[in-house]
């Protein structure tokens, strides 16, 4: 009977010890707008757009009901990488940096966006950023 304690006992320890979690990396979405803050997708403007990694292999897009774009499955390793936005209005490049997540859980964490291209102007709008294309 002793035993048959002793093994359930070690048995609970080592089942409820070192949940098994994963912090994904946040969400990136992007707003494209006009210089009038008009939303280029509601309006019809921008209606062909990928985005390309440095290996050229295309990101997953998901558009929202607010007509913004979220970049599905970016940040999720360590160092930076180089992606390549085109559409029938622009082409610009940006760089997303990430790091591995220092908490309780494994994971990654996004530490800077960096975009780059000939008139453009980001904002970062704390959830999504805001990309005037003209």
């Amino acid at each position: 009977m002793k035993n048959i304690f002793i093994f359930l006992l070690m048995a609970f320890i080592l089942t409820a010890c070192g949940e098994d979690c994963y912090n994904a990396p946040q969400t990136v979405a992007f707003k494209f707008v006009n210089a009038d803050d008009e939303n280029l997708i509601t309006n019809g403007t921008l209606t062909a757009y990928s985005i390309k990694d440095e290996n050229q292999v295309g990101i997953q897009l998901t558009k929202t009901s607010d007509d913004m774009i979220i970049l599905e499955n970016v940040g999720a390793y360590n160092g930076t990488k180089n992606y390549s936005f085109s559409s029938n209005i622009k082409v610009f490049n940006f760089s997303i940096q990430s790091s591995e997540f220092k908490g309780g859980c494994d994971g990654y964490q996004i530490n800077k966006l960096t975009f780059t291209g000939v008139n453009i102007d980001v904002t970062d709008e704390k959830g999504y950023y805001k990309i005037v294309l003209q």
